[in-house]
């Protein structure tokens, strides 16, 4: 006689399986579920800068520096080619938090004394209090301060003047003419000493450590030069390359000295120890250091000729940790900031809150300000509202059931502009710089489950619940009524 236990026992399996999957299906959502809303879109993720204002007060920009105690920002400007009607050539002061000029020096000494206006191409050193040492062409040193209009200045003897610093005393400035490092009196710009070098035209001054490095481009040798002695004390050869240089600086804090070379900055420390380097699609023209948050700034500039792979006209601002160059922030795109009219520079408020970039092919400054994305919204998701209890009855007709029950998606960084100061040309809270995340379109992000929801499912578990017991009580029945009958050949 052939069982019949396995049917009964597998009608019990079925039905309780049955009625657990049902479950288990409307508790993950079944009919009637509200799908569960994602995570809004975060903001764009880490520190960068962004355009607080353009100033265009200046003429074309060639040097910038702002002045440590006075906290005014010094233009060595230049002639814009397209205003031939006037001369924006001289020496600028400007507010640097809006680019209103406070004073211009345009009255400068020629070789012979005569006084007219005249470009000013690098600023040296900051004076004591207030003021600056600039050079000019071709060989004149030149000083001022915040009012004057007149600059006390005088002429080099000897080849034009290529770079200019501070003197290692009071009343000194150091020059280069050409590979010839030349200690002159700036009051009348006489011969005090001078070192003379195998190439170069460019240099920066470690006044902490007594040092001079003088780059020689041409034959890619950078040389450390004590300045007491004013003589070599070891020469560093640089990388091999077929570029010109960018620029010389000295990290006053560590004593490092960065190097723009090609699409490369090279970085020595103080010893002439190679540290490392950074590399990108532009060309390296200036860097400044904060001393006060250990940060190195470099401008990269586009080269300007359509020809060249990779060349969209726009440069970029880079942020590094000076001690092992790592990137801090997202880097900061500069729009038209190419090469071809003029070497960008840079000047950075202390703190690093505040950057500010030339562009002589625009003739403008860019003021850049450092911008923390906010920390994005909760995800509403991520806090239903509590499981009414079991024993409560199902929401009135009349219960509201559209209410969001948490924030809406994050702000977007540029949902909050910031104005430009006055007298700027930029786009308020125009956001110049990083390649992050886009903000989230409006109404992206779904609106979280309603109220009442999850009571609406609690009550629906609760009928299956009762549903499964039932049919596994029948099941059991069934069990015991075939235990009863003739013919049962296995135990129930």
């Amino acid at each position: 006689m052939k069982p019949h236990a396995p049917r009964v026992t597998g009608a019990l399996v079925f039905t309780t399986a049955t009625a657990a999957a049902l479950i288990v299906a409307v508790t993950a959502g079944g009919a009637g579920a509200e799908p569960a809303a994602p995570s809004p879109q975060a903001a764009p993720g880490g520190v960068t800068y962004r355009e607080a204002g353009r100033f265009t007060t200046a003429g074309k920009p060639r040097d910038l520096l702002l002045h440590p105690e006075s906290k005014n920002l010094y233009v060595g400007s230049d002639d814009l080619a397209d205003t031939a009607d006037v001369n924006e050539g001289g020496l600028y002061v400007l507010n640097p938090a809006d680019g209103s000029v406070r004073s211009t020096v345009t009255r400068i000494p020629g070789p012979t004394g005569t006084l007219a206006r005249r470009a000013v191409t690098r600023i040296g050193a900051a004076l004591p209090g207030d003021g600056v040492v600039f050079g000019y062409p071709l060989r004149g040193i030149g000083t001022a301060r915040t009012g004057d209009e007149t600059a006390a200045g005088a002429w080099v003897a000897g080849a034009t003047v290529t770079d200019i610093g501070p003197g290692t005393g009071p009343g000194t400035a150091l020059v280069a003419q050409g590979p010839v490092l030349v200690e002159v009196d700036l009051a009348t710009a006489a011969v005090r000493r001078s070192l003379t070098m195998e190439g170069g035209d460019s240099f920066a001054v470690d006044a902490a450590r007594k040092t001079v490095w003088f780059t020689d481009f041409a034959n890619r040798r950078l040389y450390k030069v004590d300045t007491e002695r004013l003589a070599v004390v070891a020469t560093v050869e640089l990388p091999a390359g077929e570029g010109f240089g960018g620029f010389t600086e000295v990290d006053p804090q560590t004593g490092a000295v960065w190097v723009g070379l090609d699409n490369s900055v090279v970085v020595y420390a103080a010893t002439g120890t190679r540290l490392g380097a950074l590399s990108g699609k532009d060309l390296p023209r200036a860097a400044r250091f904060d001393s006060a948050t250990g940060q190195a700034f470099v401008v990269w500039q586009d080269a300007g000729d359509p020809s060249l792979p990779g060349s969209d006209n726009d440069g970029t601002l880079t942020v590094h940790r000076s001690a092992d160059l790592t990137e801090l922030v997202r880097p900061v795109v500069l729009p038209g900031n190419q090469v071809q009219l003029g070497v960008a520079s840079l000047a950075v408020q202390p703190g690093a809150e505040v950057v500010l970039v030339s562009s002589p092919a625009q003739g403008t400054i860019t003021r850049l300000e450092r911008f923390v994305p906010p920390e994005p919204s909760p995800d509403p998701s991520s806090h239903p509202s509590p499981s009414p209890d079991p024993s409560a009855s199902a929401p009135s007709p009349g219960a509201s059931t559209g209410t969001p029950t948490g924030p809406g998606p994050a702000t977007s960084p540029a949902a909050s502009p910031v104005p430009a100061p006055a007298g700027s040309t930029a786009a308020p809270g125009a956001v110049v710089g990083g390649t992050g995340g886009q903000p989230p379109a409006a109404g992206a992000a779904p609106a979280p489950a309603p109220h009442g929801s999850l009571a609406s499912t609690g009550t629906t578990v609760l009928s299956l619940a009762g549903t499964a017991a039932a049919l596994t009580l029948a099941g059991w029945a069934l069990i015991r009524f075939r235990a009863g009958r003739p013919g049962r050949t296995g135990p129930g």
